[in-house]
């Protein structure tokens, strides 16, 4: 008798349905076809101990398997379920052969039939809704996160033998409800940091409003203990919430990375993702023979932050510069090519020279200014073409650090972020692929970033006095575009520029370049 079921296969961000076709005849051999790996192949011990150990049986008879499409490897456990119930199926001891097939059903089997967690269920489970499934048959630990998807029954088991007694009608399984509204209606700013907690330090919360408010990458230059990292970590307190679109892309990647907090289901925070320096150049992008996500995909729709950023391998940097412009990485293998957002806010870190202080001619404790120049010239400049915003960051005197006044806290920034950024998705919503000024390319700078005579002087005079490069030009253009948007003007005056060209300062004398 031959019995379909099907199971799905994650390649990238998206998943591909597998049938599984079980054909039992004569004689007593068991086959499995379809370009199953070591993991699958060893299904056949765990299915059969699974069985067993619930009162049921692997029938002693010819047993052909044939995982199609035959031409894509299928890898990993996660096919056990799909496999076990294909045979009892086969074998009629499962009455509703037939509604076995209107399913996808995935799971990994210990021995006495505890169902395990699988990657990827929420691709899995948008792949099953747009073929039109009955529903899906996951892990309960899978659940949570498959039922984010409207419009498709998701039902959790603890093991195998609740399945069986599913299609066997003599037991329900109990179809899983979504807690996505409930989630993202969650309040945003529980982080447990805020930037209430910093001292001094003014000037460079100001840019960091900015850089938060146009989605603009910034690198924080200042001797150690300066703050720096801890400025960084209160980044994500005052951006956006993530919507819902984002929450799901954002979800499905850290769904096939296999890190997904199972309690929820759903990444409702941006993320902030912060690699060591010593992390390779696959880890950093994705990759790998069965190609996984890397860092910066796995920052998307939120932060990427770098500390100590000359300590990065040179070639490990550099990869950075594709997905920085194309906000995409492309992973391509012989027989396989995915693509992975990266959508991400680039933020790093990194002391002005090899001793850590800012270079003084008048200082013999510190670096020579070749030296400092050439600690700086670590970073390229190509790379640091695609940072919007250089922040000096200065040590706090004590008068700061003793102040018993609290500054501004994360809530108070938060709001005149979502404010500009409310003004961007206005002006951008008939430009494609655009929700912030970050994202502009050339052309749509000079359409939206258009300064009245007193800027273009003001623009000249620093390009000329100040030792500027051209690569700053455009820059400078989109931070003062979301100056003035904090500001709520309409059009970009000449203290915005003002501003703007004073976060350009590792371009000036050509430090970088």
């Amino acid at each position: 008798m031959l019995v379909k079921t099907f199971g799905s296969a994650v390649y990238g961000v998206d998943a591909l349905t597998i049938t599984v076709e079980v054909n039992i005849g004569q004689g007593v051999r068991f086959y499995l076809v379809g370009l199953p790996d070591n993991a699958v192949k060893e299904s056949h011990q765990r299915i059969s101990a699974a069985l067993k150990n619930n009162g049921f049986r692997i029938p002693g008879k010819e047993i052909t398997i044939n995982m199609a499409p035959a031409d894509i490897r299928k890898e990993g456990s996660s096919y056990d379920l799909t496999i076990a119930l294909g045979i009892l199926a086969a074998s009629e001891q499962i009455k509703n052969r037939e509604d076995v097939s209107n399913y996808i059903i995935m799971g990994e089997l210990a021995l006495d039939g505890v169902l395990r967690p699988i990657k990827g269920a929420l691709p899995i489970t948008l792949k099953a809704k747009k073929e039109g499934f009955k529903g899906i048959i996951l892990p309960k630990e899978n659940a949570k996160e498959a039922a984010i998807v409207d419009g498709i029954t998701v039902y959790g088991a603890n093991n195998i033998e609740e399945v069986i007694h599913f299609f066997n009608g003599t037991a329900s399984l109990e179809p899983e409800k979504s807690t996505v509204n409930e989630l993202l209606n969650q309040p945003q700013l529980n982080f447990g940091i805020d930037f209430l907690d910093v001292k001094g330090q003014e000037n460079v919360k100001r840019a960091l409003e900015i850089a938060a408010a146009g989605g603009h990458n910034v690198i924080m230059v200042g001797p150690p203990g300066s703050g720096k990292s801890m400025l960084a970590m209160r980044i994500p307190t005052i951006l956006p919430p993530l919507s819902l679109a984002e929450a799901l892309e954002t979800t499905k990647i850290h769904s096939v990375s296999g890190i997904l907090n199972t309690d929820t289901g759903l990444v409702s925070n941006r993320p902030f993702r912060s690699p060591h320096h010593t992390v390779s150049d696959v880890a950093l992008v994705g990759g790998g023979s069965n190609p996984k996500p890397g860092e910066i995909s796995l920052a998307h729709n939120g932060i990427l932050f770098l500390d100590e950023l000359p300590e990065f391998k040179r070639a490990v940097l550099e990869v950075l510069r594709q997905p920085l412009e194309d906000r995409v990485v492309t992973i391509s293998r012989a027989k396989i090519s995915v693509d992975y957002p990266a959508n991400f806010m680039l933020v790093a870190a990194m002391n002005p020279s090899p001793s850590g202080d800012f270079y003084d001619p008048n200082s013999l404790s510190g670096d020579a200014e070749h030296i400092v120049k050439r600690y700086l010239s670590k970073i390229s400049g190509p790379l640091m073409d695609r940072i919007d915003l250089h922040i000096e960051v200065q040590p706090v005197p004590y008068e700061q650090l003793s102040n018993k006044r609290n500054g501004e806290s994360s809530a108070e920034i938060r709001l005149r972020v979502l404010k500009a950024r409310k003004i961007q998705e206005l002006r951008y919503e008939k430009e494609k692929g655009i929700h912030n000024n970050a994202q502009l390319s050339p052309k749509l700078t000079k359409k939206h970033c258009i300064i009245d005579n007193a800027g273009e002087a003001l623009m000249k005079n620093a390009m000329e006095k100040l030792g500027l490069s051209a690569r700053s030009y455009g820059r400078i253009f989109k931070v003062a575009r979301t100056i003035a948007d904090l500001d709520q003007k309409e059009n970009i005056e000449a203290r915005h520029i003002a501003e703007a060209i004073q976060y350009r300062s590792l371009d000036r004398n050509g430090w970088l370049g």
